[in-house]
């Protein structure tokens, strides 16, 4: 499966070993890398290749600044075909100007999106598609008034939600100011704390002590510190033995 790693933090830190602790993990994810970092603007980049085969990505990680916020992905390809247009992060930006930027570990099984927005993607990613109606979905309340930071929250929660049931839904979304997380398949993120933030990850990068993420649970974070959480809900996804085998066979 995809990996995906999170990145919040009250002042700029070097996250350079998680990076590259990450993308090592690029071996069992082979079909492309993608990272969101800031500069003196947002920063997307990503290559349909593994990210060990990159030519580039082991000097951006040297030279990449300290950073207050992050997003990495490494792809497994399960839906989509291996090219740039399917690598993860998703950006875009609504009607108000602020930019949204995904990432996405699982399927999406069952949802009203695949077809909505299967004429107008770039890519041919369940991922995308979701990205793209959470932009719509916002784009609609946007257009009656502009919400502020606690009825973004709850827009994305009640998004998160109503889609989690029978869909493997693990993502980070970062909005410029908040970083919202949420899984529901157990045994699939885990955190650890820093001292001015938090990391978040699919597996543990180090030794240290990492810390299993709630289930099903959207919760967002904001220079380090949760500041809103959702209400625990019942889209735990739960793995058929079709699933289990079909996912093992990929890996073989």
């Amino acid at each position: 499966m995809c990996e995906l790693l999170g990145f919040s933090s009250a002042k700029k830190i070097d996250i350079s070993e998680y990076l590259r602790t990450f993308f090592s993990h690029s071996n069992k994810n082979p079909h492309g890398w993608g990272m969101m970092y800031e500069t003196d603007r947002r920063e997307i980049l990503k290559e349909p290749v593994s990210a060990e085969k990159s030519s580039y990505l082991s000097d951006i990680i040297d030279y990449m600044p300290p950073q207050k916020a992050a997003l990495a992905h490494i792809r497994f390809a399960t839906v989509g075909t291996i090219s740039e247009r399917n690598c993860h992060p998703f950006t875009g930006t609504d009607i108000s100007g602020r930019e949204w930027t995904l990432i996405h570990n699982g399927t999406i099984f069952c949802s009203r999106h695949n077809h909505r927005y299967s004429a107008v993607q770039t890519g041919d990613t369940d991922s995308e598609r979701f990205f793209l109606s959470l932009l719509d979905n916002m784009n609609e309340h946007i257009a009656r008034s502009v919400p502020n930071e606690r009825e973004r929250f709850e827009i994305v929660n009640k998004f998160i939600v109503e889609n989690a049931p029978r869909n493997k839904l693990n993502l980070m979304i970062y909005d410029g100011e908040l970083l919202y997380v949420h899984k529901n398949l157990k045994n699939t993120l885990c955190f650890k704390r820093l001292d001015d933030g938090l990391v978040f990850s699919t597996k543990p990068l180090d030794d240290g002590v990492w810390i299993p993420f709630p289930m099903a649970q959207v919760i967002a974070y904001k220079n380090g510190q949760e500041v809103h959480r959702g209400d625990r809900h019942k889209g735990t996804f739960v793995p058929t033995l079709e699933y289990i085998t079909a996912m093992d066979a990929m890996y073989i």
